[in-house]
């Protein structure tokens, strides 16, 4: 496996700061192996084993420390010297009360312990925790492999677009969560990125959750996976649902989806008045955080490659810190508007750039009269920039530093 130093070089920073590390991400993006990787880097520095206490909440072994008070006194009948301990806690949202035992150990024993803590939910932060440490802490949020992470993976050295056109179409269609690639063959794959959706909709959402109409969730899922990149409303799925003889409230649609956000399955992407300047509400879209869990209930269907573009383009922006935001205004819509500090970018994306699609995707630019940069993306491999508007194509985009 590849040292995420993308990552790495963020964290670092904090291996000895006073703050607790929160770590989050989908299952199976790898958090696990980053904690790992921070543990080798500690003991290179010449940490002691014994003043490394990790627990991955996932593993049988733990059992019977699940519950508050015994995961409590586990861990405080290991720090027995005045020696500085680095406390590591794997998929700690498993653990009973587990928000006051971190607290805890916080408060009982400040600089002397570093506390690392990860997750599979956006929630380690709300609640108390979050209401007890405020301003104590820092995130990070991991995701599956970028294309550039894989090429690193698989030791590709020319990076070329027009030799890395089938390694990018197998990153399309099959994503990039890290253990699928030490997998031989794609039915390996395929079985395999089913045990991580299942796992997450059983654990992540439908136990945690407590919902009861399966069969309603699983339409909203296999609407919501099969459809990426698509302007959504709880009218268009309610009607959706009507075709099937099926009533359901616009409140029971948004709980479900904010369910799959918060079990990290998906991202839901504001959309933001360019004129107006304001987030508009009711509409949003939704975006895969891998790919390749929507081709386990999508298999049989039509490959959508613009979605999926605009999919792979999204999840490289959130990976690279940016907030994003779809822009609208009167006459079209900009694809994705991208912030982060004191930069701006646009972004248009298309599969391939036919002659009424050019029109189209640089047209749009007319309507945004500031200077910050704009882009078309497509896989495209001639160079269609013009007017100052910059066109890349997306392996190229993807292999930048």
């Amino acid at each position: 496996m590849i040292k995420r130093e993308k990552y790495l070089e963020k964290i670092r920073p904090f291996y000895d700061v006073d703050l607790i590390k929160v770590i989050t991400g989908i299952r199976r993006s790898g958090k696990s192996v980053i904690l790992r990787q921070i543990i080798d880097e500690l003991k290179d520095k010449g940490i002691a084993d014994n003043q490394i206490i990790y627990i991955n909440f996932e593993y049988a072994d733990y059992i019977n420390i699940m519950e508050a008070k015994a995961f409590n006194d586990y861990v405080e009948n290991k720090l027995i010297s005045d020696k500085k301990y680095y406390l590591f806690f794997d998929e700690i949202q498993n653990v009973d009360k587990w928000e006051r035992i971190i607290n805890s150990f916080k408060a009982k024993h400040g600089d002397k312990v570093s506390i690392f803590i990860t997750g599979s939910n956006s929630d380690l932060l709300s609640g108390e925790l979050a209401t007890h440490i405020a301003g104590r802490y820092v995130s990070f949020n991991i995701f599956p492999f970028t294309f550039k992470e894989v090429c690193e993976l698989k030791k590709i050295e020319n990076k070329d677009k027009y030799s890395l056109e089938k390694e990018f179409n197998d990153f399309v269609i099959l994503g990039g969560m890290p253990q699928r690639f030490i997998l031989n063959t794609e039915e390996e794959v395929r079985v395999y990125l089913a045990d991580v959706y299942n796992s997450i909709v059983i654990k992540d959402i439908v136990e945690r959750f407590k919902i009861k109409d399966l069969d309603l969730f699983n339409k909203i899922l296999t609407y919501i996976v099969t459809t990426p990149s698509q302007t959504f409303s709880a009218e268009s799925l309610s009607n959706y649902l009507l075709s099937d003889n099926i009533e359901v409230s616009k409140a029971t649609i948004y709980n479900y989806l904010e369910y799959m956000c918060r079990a990290l399955l998906i991202n839901k992407c504001d959309r933001y008045d360019v004129r107006g300047k304001r987030i508009l509400n009711g509409k949003y879209k939704y975006y895969l955080t891998d790919l390749g869990l929507g081709q386990v209930i999508n298999n049989e269907r039509k490959k959508q490659m613009g979605a999926y573009m605009e999919n792979i383009v999204y999840n490289e922006l959130i990976s690279r810190g940016y907030n994003v935001r779809v822009g609208t205004f009167d006459t079209g819509e900009i694809d994705f508007i991208a912030t982060r500090f004191d930069e701006k970018k646009y972004f248009q994306v298309a599969y391939h750039l036919t002659d009424d699609i050019v029109e189209r995707e640089f047209g749009v630019y007319d309507n945004i009269p500031d200077n910050y940069p704009k882009y078309v993306i497509s896989n495209d491999t001639l160079d269609f920039s013009q007017n100052g508007i910059i066109h890349q194509n997306i392996i190229d985009w993807l292999l930048e530093d």
